[in-house]
């Protein structure tokens, strides 16, 4: 049920309580059976950035191999989303850069569609943003929460989109996009915490049980930026964990490989081995935000110990869960 936007809302704090909505559509293999949970993975828009950024310390001659750079050194990377259908919620995790730029800033950030591809993503299995319940941020940089905004329009003032979803951030995530450091302050989008907050539908909270119920959860982390938050689901087949950008992708599943963008680079090391280590201990798997190939893997430890990509997949697609 979708009643006027904010309607039946406790907003923010403790004993949140969200709307539902939506149904989790039958299993096409077995017609009529209702599933818990589906699982799929979303596009959106992609962008490039540059590459000794996107690995840090780590030299040309390395990265070189996992990403080929065009001719201003930025790298291909995705920008993917996680949506999760469950009886009585649609949940979206993240909304990728989206076309919340105008055309000078996506010519710097190689957004290269005109096409609004989270959109098209979303109607590829019957949905629009109308549809979508709850959307979780790990954090609001503009690579992850850009999708919140309308397609930039010459005269036209910023907007959100997902008119009747309620937006879910972390407490020190929220904290550090009201009051950004001079050196990620770029990271942000200025204009749209202001429209979160006028909203009425805004979660900051401090876990995701909070406002998702049984089968979620979250870790935090403060390594690529303060509060990260880690959105964590329960399935048949493992834990699954949304990485966001404390592993974007399958390179960074090396601990050692961070981004320049990270806060606290050795700090986000430490994070990312426990929860490699975790994941591959309880068989658990990761969904990749930024890579431009593989969407989600499982984690295990190779024979001389140290964390590899296994069953990789380029997509899940209503995945029983």
């Amino acid at each position: 049920m979708h009643g006027a936007p904010g309607a039946a809302l406790h907003r923010v704090h403790a004993g949140f309580a969200c709307p539902c909505a939506g149904t989790v559509p039958p299993d096409p293999a077995s017609p009529g059976v209702r599933l818990t949970r589906l699982l799929t993975t979303l596009q959106g828009n992609r962008q490039r950035l540059d590459g000794g950024a996107m690995f840090g310390n780590a030299p040309r001659a390395l990265w070189s191999r996992w990403a080929t750079p065009d001719d201003a050194h930025r790298i291909p990377l995705a920008c993917r989303a996680l949506l999760v259908e469950e009886p009585g919620q649609v949940v979206l995790c993240e909304t990728g850069i989206g076309l919340c730029f105008p055309p000078d800033l996506r010519e710097r950030y190689g957004v290269d569609e005109a096409e609004d591809v989270l959109a098209r993503s979303l109607a590829d299995v019957g949905l629009t943003d109308v549809d979508v319940d709850v959307v979780v941020l790990s954090h609001l940089h503009f690579d992850h929460a850009g999708g919140l905004l309308a397609p930039w329009a010459q005269g036209e003032p910023p907007r959100l989109r997902f008119p009747h979803a309620t937006y879910v951030v972390g407490r020190e995530a929220w904290a550090r996009a009201l009051h950004p450091h001079p050196r990620d302050r770029a990271s942000f989008l200025p204009e749209l915490q202001p429209l979160l907050e006028a909203s009425g539908r805004l979660a900051v909270v401090d876990r995701l049980d909070e406002v998702l119920g049984a089968g979620w959860t979250s870790r935090t982390s403060d390594g690529h930026t303060p509060g990260l938050l880690l959105a964590e689901l329960a399935t048949s087949q493992g834990p699954l964990v949304f990485g966001a950008d404390l592993v974007p992708g399958t390179p960074w599943v090396h601990p050692a490989i961070t981004m320049g963008y990270d806060r606290f680079p050795e700090r986000l090391v430490d994070e990312k081995t426990a929860l490699l280590d975790d994941l591959a201990a309880r068989g658990g798997r990761l969904v990749y935000t930024h890579d431009p190939e593989v969407a989600c893997s499982r984690i295990a430890r190779d024979a001389r110990g140290r964390f590899e990509v296994v069953d990789p997949v380029a997509a899940l697609r209503r995945e029983a869960a």
